[in-house]
């Protein structure tokens, strides 16, 4: 009888843990959800810090803008001159929201360079002065990043031709995808030609992904590029011909030899199979 008594109690008193336990488990709070690794949460860039050898055509260029609504939207008039250090905003699509705050304002207006001292001393003092000012006004053009306003060479319709003569290796994504033009397959060394007239408004290898890049513009709405080459046959502010050849074909930037090709329309990425020739 004793016996019964005393596992009776011990059953009653298993029965209490158990209860105990899975009402602490109820009441605590559910775990945390794993945010998707493969699909991280994208930050928007509102301020652009300008490198060295970057011009505003490249900027633009890089955030899919059009490089004369960043320069309104700057306060940068022809021939869009900027500089290095100097802070971009790229909120265009908030412009009429708000107004930029002062500090940010002040901070994208381009230096001026230092006045000429006056002085009433002696023609040596003053030619000094002199000097040292232009000294400084060119050391500043060194480390600036300045981008000229080249006219535009191409009056009504643009006649495309392709920029080289292999096949296309890897077409345009329109929903959004990192292939924002078309590859054009070649060897290493052969010629990279313009696609139209215009003039080179960037030439270097500053945009990541690109490798050694060259941006044409053609006229007020056509801009083109060309990546991932060997090498660059010509220099920013210059002007170039449809059919000549401005770089040659390569891998810079990538690990395949090939001709990355896009064009932009206002700034936008374009289809370049619908405005290029037919073979």
């Amino acid at each position: 009888m004793l016996l019964a008594v005393v596992q009776k109690w011990h059953l009653i008193k298993l029965f209490t843990i158990l209860n105990m336990l899975i009402l602490a488990a109820c009441s605590s709070a559910p775990p945390a959800q794993v945010a998707d690794r493969d699909q991280p949460p994208t930050r928007k860039i509102l301020i652009h810090t300008v490198a060295p050898n970057e011009t505003l055509f490249s900027i633009a260029w890089r955030y899919g803008l059009d490089y004369r609504q960043l320069a309104r939207h700057n306060g940068i008039g022809a021939p869009y001159t900027i500089y290095a250090s100097q802070q971009l905003r790229l909120d265009i699509s908030d412009a009429s929201k708000r107004k930029p705050p002062p500090s940010i304002a002040k901070r994208s207006a381009a230096p001026k360079p230092p006045p000429e001292t006056k002085t009433t001393s002696t023609a040596a003092t003053r030619n000094a002065n002199r000097a040292q000012s232009s000294a400084g006004r060119s050391e500043n053009r060194t480390t600036s990043a300045q981008t000229s306003a080249p006219p535009s060479t191409i009056r009504g319709p643009i006649s495309w031709q392709w920029p080289s003569r292999g096949n296309v290796i890897a077409g345009y994504s329109s929903s959004g995808g990192l292939n924002k033009g078309i590859d054009i397959g070649g060897k290493l060394g052969e010629p990279v030609v313009a696609a139209a007239g215009g003039h080179v408004v960037y030439a270097g290898s500053g945009l990541r992904g690109y490798g050694k890049l060259v941006i044409v513009k053609h006229n007020d709405t056509y801009l083109s590029a060309y990546a991932h080459n060997r090498a660059l046959n010509v220099k920013e502010g210059q002007s170039v011909k449809a059919g000549q050849q401005i770089a040659e074909l390569g891998s810079s930037g990538t690990d395949k030899e090939k001709l990355h090709f896009e064009i932009r329309r206002d700034g936008k990425p374009v289809n370049p199979l619908k405005y290029l020739p037919g073979r």
